[in-house]
C-alpha cells in the first residue's frame, strides 16, 4: 500500500532514499534492542552465581547503551546518506511515514517510535520538532489484540495452599538449587494465610498468575504477578535471595499494593526483566498498580527513554486540559538549583542557577555530572530518579509572574523569553515530594519519630550503596506519599570511599575551643561526623530524638567501617520491602 501524505491526504510515491533512511534508523534500533536484551538476559546468571559486583556494572552499561547506540546510528546515517537530505527537516515527514510502515508489524513499536525521536533530536534543533517530523503523539493503537507469546502462567490452588506454593517454586527453577524448598513453601503459605481473607484461602479456584520472566535487581530476584479469587485480585510478589554457598530462598511474600508500589518506586534502580512485548508487560503491571503512571512503569523495567516519552506526553496533555500555572516549588530556595512546579502535576522542574552561593564549591559541569551519576548508580530506594530535558517550550501565560521573574533573574542563561513563549534550555524533572523540614513543621509526635527513623535509614542505605550525600540538611530530603524519606539534592554527592571521615582533634588551649575558626587543618574531602547534630538540627527535640535513634551516624568509626566493607568488595544488602523482624535485625547490623 502506498503511503498517504500526512498533510495533504493523497497518496504519494515514497522516494527510495527516504525509505532507506527509515530502514537505517530501524536497523540501529534493532542493534540497540539486541544489546539491551543481551545484558538483561545475563541477569539470571549473575543472580545464580552471586556475581554482585557485576550487577552494578551491567546496570550502568545498559543505561549508557541507549545514548551510545543513538550516537552511532546518527553518525552512520550522516555518513552513508546525502547529508543535505538527512539535515533537511522537510524530508522527515516522508521518512516518518516510511518508518511507520516498517514498525507496524512489530511488537515493540512504541519503543521504536521513541528511538526514531531520539535520532531526529540528535540531528535537528528542538524548535523543529512537530508531529509531522517525529512522534510527538504515538501512532500505536491504545488497545491491541494480545500476541501469541504468553506473558503469564497460571497456578490454581484446588483447595491446597501447600500444593500451590510447591507448584510455583518447582516451576520457577534456577541453575542454583533451592536452599530449603520445604521451608520456602511454608513461608509462602504462611504469608498467604496472613494476606488473604478466609474465603479466598478456601476457594478451590484461587489462582496465582505470574509473569513468566523473572524480575532481577541488585541482589534480588522477584516473581511478579497477582492472586485472583471470585473477581477480586491482590498483588503477588515473591522476593528471592541467594545466600552464597547456601542456595536460593524465598525471603517473603508481598500481597499489599502499597508495598509493591514501593518496590517499583521512582527511587529504585531499574529492573532487568525480559519483556519481548513491552506494552503487554506494562499493561499487566498497570493492573497491579493502577495508581502508577505508565511512564514510571516503563522506566522501572529499564525503558527509561520510553518513560521519558510518556512523561512528556502526559505533560502536554495536562497543559492542554488544565489551566494551572507554574509556581516556585515550596521550600527553602536552593543555592545551586531553582525549582518550579505545576500545582496539578506531580513533578518539579529543576534548573541550574547562573550563580551559586559562595559556600558552594562546584560549577555547572560538576552539577550536571553529579545528576548523571545518580542516574547510573544504584539508588537503593533513597534517591529520586530524574529525567533530563533540553529546550522545553511553554506559553508565557502558564507562568505566575513572580515565578517567571525569579527564574529570569537567577537563570537568565537557561530561561529565555521568546515573545509569548518561554524557552527552558536545560532542566531535570523529578517527582514532587514534601520537603522533610516542611513535613516536620506540622507532623505529629508519631509522624516525627517515623520520619526521623527513616531519615537516618535513608542516610545509612545511601552509605551502604557507596554514596555520601554531602549536604544532609533536612531541606534536601523529601517525604513520599508512602512516608518514605528520599534524598533529592545531588550537587554535593560523592562516593563514600572518597570521603575522609575524621574526629575533631582535642583543643590544646581553651581559647582554641572558643574561636570561630577551627584550630585544626581541614582538607577538601574531610568530614567530621561529630558536627552533624548541630549542623542538621536547629530543633533541640529533633536533635535529641535523632541521636537516640541513629547516634552512630555522629561517630567517624561508623563511616570508616562501612568504607572498609565497600573497599573489600562487599555488597551490603538493602531490601526494598519489609522483612521478618529477626532477619531485619540481622540486616541492620550491616548498616
Amino acid at each position: 500500500m502506498l503511503p498517504a501524505d500526512p498533510v495533504k491526504g493523497f497518496f504519494i510515491i515514497m522516494p527510495q532514499n527516504h525509505h532507506r533512511i527509515a530502514r537505517h534508523i530501524l536497523d540501529g534500533f534493532d542493534v540497540y534492542r539486541f544489546k539491551f536484551q543481551e545484558i538483561t538476559k545475563g541477569a539470571q546468571a549473575r543472580f545464580e552465581q552471586a556475581r554482585w559486583n557485576d550487577i552494578q556494572e551491567a546496570s550502568t552499561a545498559r543505561i549508557n547503551l541507549y545514548e551510545e547506540c543513538v550516537f552511532e546510528t546518527s553518525r552512520t546515517l550522516t555518513e552513508q546518506f546525502d547529508t543535505a537530505v538527512v539535515m533537511d527537516v522537510d524530508t522527515w515527514p516522508a521518512i516518518r511515514q516510511g518508518y511507520i510502515e516498517l514498525i507496524d508489524p512489530r511488537l515493540d513499536g512504541e519503543l521504536a517510535e521513541t528511538w526514531y525521536n531520539s535520532i531526529f533530536c540528535q540531528l535537528h534543533r528542538h524548535d523543529q520538532i512537530s508531529d509531522r517530523t517525529m512522534f510527538v503523539e504515538s501512532t500505536r493503537p491504545a488497545t491491541r489484540q494480545p500476541s501469541r507469546i504468553a506473558l503469564t502462567r497460571g497456578f490454581i490452588s484446588e483447595g491446597s495452599l501447600e500444593d500451590l506454593a510447591r507448584h510455583i517454586l518447582e516451576e520457577f527453577s534456577f541453575n542454583t538449587p533451592w536452599h530449603n524448598l520445604e521451608m520456602d513453601c511454608r513461608t509462602v503459605v504462611s504469608h498467604l494465610k496472613q494476606g488473604l481473607p478466609d474465603w479466598a484461602q478456601l476457594d478451590r479456584g484461587l489462582t496465582v498468575e505470574l509473569i513468566q520472566s523473572v524480575f532481577y535487581r541488585n541482589k534480588g530476584a522477584y516473581l511478579v504477578g497477582r492472586l485472583l479469587s471470585q473477581e477480586e485480585q491482590w498483588p503477588f510478589v515473591l522476593p528471592l535471595v541467594h545466600h552464597e554457598n547456601q542456595g536460593i530462598s524465598v525471603d517473603t511474600l508481598i500481597t499489599d499494593e502499597a508495598e509493591v508500589s514501593i518496590i517499583f518506586s521512582f527511587t529504585r534502580s531499574y529492573f532487568m526483566v525480559d519483556a519481548p512485548i513491552p506494552c503487554e508487560t506494562i499493561s499487566f503491571l498497570k493492573r497491579l498498580l493502577p495508581s502508577k503512571h505508565i511512564a514510571e512503569l516503563y522506566t522501572a523495567i529499564g525503558f527509561y527513554k520510553q518513560g521519558k516519552s510518556e512523561f512528556y506526553r502526559s505533560l502536554i496533555d495536562h497543559l492542554a486540559k488544565k489551566d494551572d500555572r507554574f509556581i516556585m516549588a515550596p521550600g527553602v530556595r536552593g543555592m545551586v538549583m531553582s525549582v518550579f512546579t505545576l500545582p496539578g502535576f506531580n513533578t518539579v522542574f529543576k534548573i541550574i542557577k547562573d550563580k551559586f552561593a559562595p559556600s558552594k564549591n562546584v560549577d555547572r559541569a560538576t552539577v550536571i555530572e553529579k545528576y548523571r551519576l545518580v542516574k547510573r548508580h544504584d539508588r537503593v530506594g533513597r534517591m529520586a530518579d530524574t529525567q533530563e530535558f533540553s529546550d522545553f517550550r511553554f506559553p508565557r501565560a502558564r507562568f505566575e509572574p513572580d515565578c517567571l521573574a525569579e527564574l529570569l533573574e537567577v537563570a537568565a542563561s537557561t530561561v529565555v523569553e521568546e515573545g509569548d513563549t518561554i524557552l527552558i534550555r536545560h532542566c531535570w524533572t523529578e517527582r514532587r515530594m514534601t520537603p522533610l523540614n516542611i513535613y516536620l513543621e506540622s507532623a505529629s509526635e508519631t509522624q516525627t519519630e517515623e520520619a526521623l527513623v527513616d531519615y537516618g535509614k535513608s542516610i545509612k542505605e545511601l552509605a551502604a550503596a557507596n554514596i555520601f550525600p554531602g549536604d544532609m540538611l533536612l531541606k534536601n530530603f523529601g517525604v513520599t506519599r508512602h512516608g518514605r524519606v528520599v534524598f533529592y539534592d545531588y550537587d554535593e554527592i560523592s562516593y563514600l570511599t572518597e570521603v575522609n571521615f575524621r574526629y575533631i582533634p582535642e583543643a590544646m588551649y581553651p581559647e582554641q575551643e572558643m574561636s570561630s575558626e577551627p584550630w585544626y587543618s581541614v582538607g577538601p574531602n574531610d568530614v567530621f561526623p561529630e558536627e552533624f547534630p548541630v549542623f542538621l538540627f536547629a530543633d533541640i527535640k529533633h536533635r535529641r530524638l535523632f541521636s537516640s535513634l541513629h547516634g552512630d551516624l555522629f561517630d567517624a568509626a561508623y563511616w570508616k567501617s562501612l568504607q572498609e566493607k565497600i573497599k573489600a568488595g562487599q555488597v551490603i544488602d538493602v531490601y526494598p520491602y519489609k522483612r521478618p523482624a529477626a532477619e531485619l535485625a540481622e540486616a541492620n547490623q550491616d548498616l
